[in-house]
C-alpha cells in the first residue's frame, strides 16, 4: 500500500540534550523544556521502583533494555513503511518483524493522509517538548497516532502516561499550527495476541499531563 502524504506546515527542528537521565528540548527562542515523556512518567517511577526491587535490578535491566531496543525496532519499520520506503524490512530481526506484521492489516485500514511522523514539537503553554510518532487520519479523523510494542495485553488503567503523552502532542501541535487534533490513537503489537487499539479524546487526557508538569515543576524547578 502507498499512503498518502500531505504536510503544509513548516516545522523547526529542536536541539535535545539529556541532563542527569532526563530528556530536555531547546526550542527556536532558547528555551529548554523537558520531554513530554519525562513529565508524564513522573507519577510511574514509584511503581517502578517497586518492580525493579521485586525482579532485581539485573534482570530488570535486561528486560527494559529488551524492550526499549525492540519498540524502537518496530517504530521504524512502522515509520519507513508510512513513508512508502520499499525497504522498510532491510535489516529487521525476524521478531521484530513478525510484531510489525501483526499491526500491518490494521495500518494499512485505517491510516492514510498523513501529515508528519517522528516530528519535534513544542508547546509554550505547557512548557514541554517532544518527537509525536504520527500524525495522520486514523479512519478519516486526524488523530495523534502512538506505536507501541508490548510482551503481554495491557488494560486501559495501567497506560495512562500514554494517553497523556499523546494529549500533550495534540496541544503542541494546535499551538504550533493552529490545526486542532482531537483523537488519540494507541496501536500496541503484542507477543503472540491480537493487537490492541485504544481511542481516547485529547480533552479526557490533557488535564492530567498538566497535573503532571504542575508537579514535575515542583519536585525538579523550583
Amino acid at each position: 500500500m502507498k499512503f498518502t502524504h500531505i504536510n503544509p506546515y513548516e516545522i523547526t527542528k529542536l536541539k535535545r540534550e539529556t541532563v542527569d537521565g532526563k530528556r530536555y528540548y531547546l526550542t527556536p527562542e532558547g528555551k529548554k523544556y523537558p520531554s513530554v515523556t519525562t513529565v508524564s512518567s513522573i507519577f510511574a517511577k514509584e511503581g517502578i521502583i517497586k518492580w525493579r526491587k521485586r525482579v532485581g535490578e539485573e534482570q530488570a535491566t535486561k528486560i527494559t533494555t529488551q524492550a526499549s531496543t525492540r519498540g524502537t525496532a518496530v517504530h521504524k519499520i512502522c515509520e519507513d513503511y508510512i513513508n512508502n520506503d520499499d525497504n522498510y524490512l532491510d535489516k529487521q530481526m525476524p521478531g521484530n518483524i513478525q510484531s510489525f506484521n501483526d499491526i500491518k492489516p490494521i495500518i494499512d485500514s485505517s491510516i492514510n493522509n498523513v501529515v508528519m511522523q517522528e516530528c519535534p514539537l513544542y508547546s509554550d503553554y505547557l512548557e514541554v517538548a517532544g518527537t509525536v510518532d504520527c500524525i495522520a487520519e486514523w479512519n478519516g479523523k486526524l488523530s495523534i497516532i502512538d506505536f507501541k510494542t508490548s510482551r503481554k495485553p495491557k488494560k486501559k488503567e495501567w497506560i495512562d502516561n500514554y494517553f497523556m503523552q499523546t494529549a500533550a502532542y495534540a496541544v503542541m501541535f494546535e499551538e504550533r499550527t493552529k490545526q486542532p487534533v482531537e483523537q488519540l490513537v494507541i496501536l500496541i503489537t503484542v507477543d503472540g495476541e491480537d493487537p490492541q487499539i485504544f481511542i481516547e479524546k485529547r480533552d479526557q487526557w490533557i488535564w492530567k499531563f498538566v497535573d503532571a508538569r504542575s508537579e514535575y515543576r515542583r519536585r525538579h524547578e523550583s
